[in-house]
């Protein structure tokens, strides 16, 4: 198990309420044996085609069998850790570290209350509520003597989010020659089912998404068009998922005389997998076949910006002064805590 131990930089004092930090991601393979057993972690009872995998399998040995999020999530982590008093842990959902793990690490270190940045700024279902039930399960298994673990909000409307995805579109759209170009939005498709069901009413994932590419397109292309658009899909075919997918969305654009896109991931915090393959690989194989000019733009990562928002996250927290100035961009309702029957879990296998 992996750990970064406090440091005292005296740039982030916390109050003794909380005494650890644990960062929370998906995970991903790091060798070509690792990559099947993590699909299976990814995919158990989701009734996912086994061809799917197979395809999917492939993407990961195009890079040897290993995903670059949890280097990713190492880089967070070191950055994290010098802003902050607190020891800062890792664990993931799916693959090693192991969220069980690290919180049974944390109990033994002598953790007993800890804040948990997932690495997910969105609402629904896989992107918010399975992350609680990670938690909660891993401290069960754990036993009464876990941690409390608490988690801070979602984000999808932050400066330190949506500042680095504008400049990055900016930056993406200056690569471009001049012509008739539209930014196009990306994220994970999800179930309709699911989609329906995110939040408290319906519909937050969308609604959320749809107000970051509108606050991004504000302050990082604001005279161009654009367009929110699925990618990734994974589950069975007769399942209904949100559409349209970015590659069937660019042979439309071009159908309609666009002659460039800036491609813009806000679906992501870091290039997963689904970023470096799906965009990198396969719509920009898609746009160079349609004679589209193609840019993708860079995700936050560990831009500073992004780094200090964690920061301001946790203040808020533990700060009422903090949590009652929230930086914000957006509009739509924010909370600490998800009401216990936000965001239902999704009925396998059904449309």
């Amino acid at each position: 198990m992996w750990t970064a131990g406090s440091t005292r930089s005296g740039r982030d004092s916390v109050s003794e309420e909380y005494d650890a930090l644990l960062l929370v991601s998906f995970g991903g393979p790091e060798h070509p044996d690792d990559v099947l057993p993590f699909l299976a972690n990814v995919t158990r009872g989701r009734g996912v085609p086994p061809e799917r995998l197979a395809e999917v399998a492939e993407h990961y040995q195009h890079f040897g069998g290993i995903s670059p999020i949890n280097q990713q999530c190492r880089a967070l982590l070191s950055a994290i850790e010098r802003g902050t008093d607190l020891p800062v842990y890792w664990g993931n959902r799916n693959w090693h570290p192991m969220l069980a793990d690290t919180v049974a690490l944390m109990r033994d270190e002598g953790v007993e209350r800890a804040l948990a940045f997932v690495t997910s700024a969105y609402g629904g279902y896989s992107s918010c509520r399975q992350y609680l039930e990670d938690i909660a399960a891993a401290r069960a298994a754990v036993g009464p003597s876990a941690p409390v673990i608490d988690k801070l909000r979602q984000f999808h409307d932050h400066p330190g989010f949506v500042e680095p995805h504008a400049d990055a579109v900016r930056a993406a759209r200056a690569a471009l020659p001049p012509g008739n170009l539209r930014v196009v939005f990306t994220a994970h498709s999800i179930p309709t089912s699911m989609a329906a069901t995110a939040g408290p009413d319906g519909g937050r994932y969308e609604a959320q998404l749809n107000e970051t590419a509108a606050l991004v397109s504000a302050a990082g292309a604001p005279d161009l068009p654009w367009d929110l658009v699925w990618q990734s899909r994974s589950g069975p075919p007769h399942v209904p998922w949100l559409e349209p997918d970015v590659n069937d969305h660019l042979t439309a654009l071009a159908a309609d005389g666009v002659t460039g896109v800036v491609v813009s991931p806000i679906g992501f915090v870091s290039d997963h997998l689904e970023v470096i393959w799906d965009l990198d690989n396969e719509a920009a194989s898609t746009a160079k076949r349609l004679g589209l000019d193609f840019a993708r733009a860079a995700t936050p990562g560990t831009d500073p910006r992004f780094v200090a928002m964690v920061h301001e996250l946790v203040r808020e927290r533990v700060d009422p002064p903090e949590a009652a100035r929230r930086s914000r961009l957006g509009t739509l309702p924010l909370w600490d805590t998800c009401s216990v029957g936000c965001c239902p879990p999704p009925r396998r296998g059904a449309p």
